[in-house]
């Protein structure tokens, strides 16, 4: 085994550091150094420089170190092996303490709350219990389906809409296009953990925030995209913000990312803004699983979690 480390927008420093460890005497190359393309059998990256991977002739499969493949497969020269992506507990837990933590400062009026302090106020707001509130996930793959499960131990009315049907216990299911409006009918927090595809770019516009629920005990929708920064479309979260169509979103994530300073999102007193850190795990958590991988693909010649490029997922 010989694996390239090709990291950029994070530090690659502690990558490098944790899976040399683990895999010494495995040889480890940082793609920051010289190293001789034709060595390399397997490479775990983060949006790493176009055409990098091409010139891997012996390259035998690609580990991608975030939840999202959409910067991998958006690359025309990526080469035709195997792409896998995390799936991991450590991952899946983080996003579900977000999802669960947005959804609880909206239930439990956070803001509002603030607001107040911040004016020496002490004004108690009427406080609707978890039961009168209806979440919907938009994604339910294994990320989606564990939010929903601790959602719904707290007392949410959870719903989930995916591409094709799926059956998660105590949550109400909707698929496909013909499910997305009676779905986003009944959602008064709207939580949005879908994969970037040709089909979801910019699913999240003006015409689907309309479509929510606008009957809920909060007082209209909330939107929570830990996503992709594709799925939405930026403009329209603050005009909808703005006149009322959603009252506030919590986002972690941008069309561009960094977040330009410019961006009207940093000021908006309906927006709480996060930079895409809803799962951002450790190579402490990632990097054993990842050799795993590799061992059961030179043991066995099979891999976990591959995904299917029509799909994106």
């Amino acid at each position: 085994m010989s694996l390239l480390i090709a990291i950029r927008g994070w530090s690659p420093d502690q990558w490098v550091e944790r899976f040399s460890k683990a895999a010494h005497p495995r040889p480890v190359f940082d793609a920051r150094a010289a190293f001789d393309p034709a060595a390399i059998r397997y490479a775990a990256v983060w949006k790493p420089e176009p055409g990098l991977l091409a010139r891997l002739p012996n390259l035998r499969a690609i580990f991608n170190l975030g939840a999202g493949v959409d910067a991998l497969i958006g690359d025309p020269t990526l080469p035709d092996v195997p792409l896998c992506r995390i799936v991991n507990a450590d991952l899946t837990a983080r996003m579900t303490e977000y999802v669960v933590l947005q959804c609880l400062m909206y239930l439990r009026q956070v803001e509002p709350y603030r607001r107040l302090q911040s004016e020496r106020r002490w004004q108690p707001i009427d406080q609707p219990a978890a039961t009168d509130v209806r979440v919907g996930i938009m994604g339910m793959g294994v990320l989606g389906q564990d939010a929903a499960e601790v959602l719904v131990r707290l007392g949410f009315r959870v719903a989930g809409w995916s591409r094709s049907p799926k059956a998660v216990a105590g949550v109400e299911t909707f698929a496909g296009e013909e499910g997305l409006a009676p779905f986003l009918a009944r959602t008064d927090i709207l939580v949005v953990l879908l994969p970037l595809t040709p089909e979801t770019r910019g699913i999240l516009n003006r015409d689907l925030f309309r479509r929510l629920a606008r009957d809920g005990v909060l007082g209209g929708p909330f939107l929570v995209n830990a996503g992709r920064g594709g799925l939405q479309v930026e403009a329209d979260i603050l005009a909808a913000l703005d006149d009322g169509t959603l009252k506030a979103a919590s986002l972690d994530v941008f069309e561009t990312e960094p977040l330009p300073a410019s961006s009207p999102l940093w000021a908006h007193p309906g927006v709480i803004i996060t930079p895409h850190v809803a799962a951002d795990s450790t190579p402490e958590a990632l990097v054993e699983g990842i050799l795993a991988n590799i061992a059961l693909h030179e043991r066995e010649g099979r891999l976990n979690d591959v995904v299917d490029r029509r799909t994106g997922y």
